[in-house]
């Protein structure tokens, strides 16, 4: 349950899927409103990693200064409970300027938690995951979520046979706690949060038209060194595979291009494959919430059209 004050400062979340569109109409809202743009992306907060993320370019910056780029270097750790803390406290300075938060990305946990709080999960433990690491050297990751299905078949039904770290930490929480993660989650919530949310999601009319963005936008990324890009950062941080910000879309294939367990055709078939699998579940977790409008990010006039959804909805909380 959320509380909102009747009296608290609107602050907007532009959601949306890889690809859909968010950095224009981000761009277009910050030049035509009193905003300030906080990423939402678990990403983009690494140093260095530029390509792979889509991180907005100088020109972008320069238009519309963003918050929580660049927050940590690639061998460091993140959460969702730091993003919750860092986000408020941005969301309250910009709000003293005088100006609106304008929340933009497509990390769906980190908006998650920062309206509704976090759950009650129990820490990662090491010992456990060496376990479940050891299990995945054995079967296979697909072994490990076939053993996930058994005592938790909710989550392993979102999740894909592949998706080496939620499958770890799902399981991880189920041997911990001794209950389903989904049993968990379902646990009632309350926090304060000091804002009356606008949710505009953008989603596409016609999901092939996105898998040909992501693709397009994915080939421009090998075109631009997504690889050499990677190589740099492991020589200049001595990243590991299995460090968080090496876990991410693209950056996981380019990987195993670098270390000759797969050459460029496969590179770019399985991180268009896996951004494809990355759409999906944003677009599972959009579907899942309440209080959303939507706007079809394939439209040619997107930014006019959320541009004057805003304007109305910021006039009517005015005069409320």
């Amino acid at each position: 349950m959320i509380t909102h004050h009747p009296k608290s400062p609107p602050a907007i979340l532009l959601m949306g899927p890889t690809a859909s569109g968010k950095t224009a109409v981000a761009l277009a809202l910050a030049a035509n409103l009193p905003c300030e743009i906080i990423s939402v992306d678990s990403a983009q907060i690494y140093k260095g990693m530029n390509i792979g993320t889509a991180k907005p370019d100088a020109r972008a910056l320069a238009a519309a200064p963003h918050h929580l780029l660049d927050v940590i270097e690639p061998h460091e750790t993140y959460s969702a409970a730091r993003f919750r803390d860092d986000a408020l406290a941005l969301m309250r300075e910009i709000t003293e300027r005088g100006r609106i938060p304008l929340l933009v990305g497509g990390t769906m946990m980190y908006f998650q938690a920062l309206t509704e709080g976090l759950n009650d999960l129990p820490q990662a433990d090491p010992v456990i995951r060496l376990v479940i690491d050891t299990m995945a050297q054995e079967q296979g990751w697909p072994g490990v979520h076939a053993r996930l299905a058994q005592v938790d078949p909710e989550t392993a039904a979102r999740l894909s046979p592949t998706d080496a770290q939620r499958i770890q930490r799902a399981l991880e929480i189920y041997y911990i706690a001794g209950k389903p993660m989904t049993e968990l989650l379902k646990k009632p919530k309350y926090v304060y949060f000091p804002y009356t949310p606008i949710r505009i999601a953008l989603v596409p009319s016609d999901r092939e038209v996105l898998h040909q963005r992501i693709a397009s936008r994915f080939d421009e990324m090998l075109e631009r060194g997504l690889a050499a890009e990677l190589k740099q950062l492991r020589e200049e941080y001595g990243l590991e595979p299995g460090m968080p910000s090496m876990r991410c879309v693209g950056y996981r294939q380019a990987w195993d291009y670098l270390e000759g367990r797969i050459g460029a055709g496969a590179l770019r078939e399985q991180g268009i494959a896996a951004t494809r699998q990355l759409a999906k579940r944003q677009l599972t977790w959009l579907r899942s919430m309440q209080d959303v409008t939507e706007f079809d990010c394939l439209s040619a006039d997107l930014p006019e059209m959320v541009l004057e959804y805003l304007r109305r909805e910021l006039e009517a909380l005015l005069v409320s």
